[in-house]
């Protein structure tokens, strides 16, 4: 999840964002990549796009090693007659040199990867580039935003990724770079609990993974991903945020019992997945019911667990039914938000 922030990338490099996206796209707006002299980080959809942003980027990275102006620009390309790419959409492409002051900008993006941010910068004139935090309030780039004065664009957090004007005329790239909104409560580190954590590293959510033996968690763990070794795990389900997730998979079926009414007595639970066959789906709720549990709370939890159709049981297969499931779960959860009113305030 965000190579583009978190890659180590000590070469010069040209930030790609897509800014506007008119009809069918390869990737929404706010998609990022980073290009190099010899590379390239993250992606912002493949294909032949991709092709001719690279050459964009490349050819900014030589123009700036010439001592050329050329720190900023927006491209428009129409995927169907320009591109001969089926999409058949219009895509605006921002192209960013990262020099010190967008350098600071991700510098402190990456410390603030838990928070919502909005990158501000400027695609005309003088080089600019701001974070600003969810009120408004400059995180990185004061002294440069100080001199526009009245002619400093306010964001709108309505729209997302946007390209705006100011009151000079000039053109802005504003992006947002919110936190991610799922979050997931995963107990349990063996094989699947594991391979589930690989997979989540790369999507945008947080996990908290949860086991009482601190020799079972691997050393190098998702930058998503907080580890928790604690012989009081039902302490976890207490403290968790509201509408969380939650999968349980421990190695022992007690301990997945104590958790499983733990969290559904909880009446804040935004989906439970319990790792297990039919017939042990049945003895819990059994013992649920007896212990006086909301038959609406049992009747929700989700065990077996993993989308229809897959029945491999190899770790990784495992892992890539119940990463699609927890997608499909959370991609329902945003839409049900969708065109609700955002905290985010003006950046005046």
């Amino acid at each position: 999840m965000n190579e583009w922030l978190t890659a180590a990338i000590t070469e010069p490099a040209v930030l790609v964002t897509v800014a506007i996206v008119e009809g069918s796209g390869p990737r929404e707006p706010g998609a990022r990549m980073l290009v190099t002299a010899d590379g390239q980080v993250d992606t912002i959809g493949g294909g032949h796009l991709e092709m001719c942003a690279v050459d964009v980027g490349r050819s900014m990275l030589k123009g700036a090693a010439r001592g050329e102006d050329v720190h900023a620009r927006l491209e428009r390309y129409a995927l169907g007659p320009t591109l001969g790419q089926c999409c058949g959409g219009v895509v605006h492409l921002a192209f960013e040199l990262i020099d010190p002051a967008l350098a600071r900008v991700m510098s402190s993006l990456r410390k603030r990867q838990r928070e919502d941010s909005w990158r501000l910068s400027a695609i005309d004139g003088m080089p600019v580039s701001l974070l600003l935090d969810a009120d408004g309030a400059i995180v990185a780039g004061a002294d440069e935003a100080a001199p526009f004065g009245p002619a400093f664009p306010a964001i709108d957090h309505q729209r997302g990724t946007h390209v705006l004007r100011d009151t000079a005329g000039r053109r802005w790239l504003a992006d947002p770079c919110l936190a991610p909104r799922a979050h997931l409560l995963l107990f349990g580190a063996g094989h699947v609990g594991a391979a589930i954590i690989r997979m989540l590293g790369e999507l945008p959510c947080t996990v908290t993974w949860i086991d009482e033996r601190d020799d079972m968690f691997p050393q190098s763990i998702p930058a998503n991903v907080t580890v928790e070794a604690t012989d009081a795990p039902e302490a976890l389900v207490a403290a968790a945020p509201a509408n969380a997730s939650y999968l349980v998979m421990t190695h022992s079926h007690a301990l997945d019992q104590r958790l499983s009414e733990a969290i559904l007595r909880r009446a804040d639970v935004g989906w439970f997945g319990l790792i297990g066959s039919k017939t042990k789906r049945v003895q819990f709720e059994r013992r649920m019911a007896a212990r006086g549990l909301p038959q609406d709370r049992i009747d929700a939890m989700v065990c077996p667990i993993g989308v229809a159709g897959i029945t491999n049981k190899l770790p990784a297969a495992i892992a890539t039914s119940v990463c699609a499931q927890l997608l499909m779960v959370w991609e329902a959860q945003q839409a049900a938000v969708q065109g609700a009113p955002v905290r985010l305030v003006a950046s005046r």
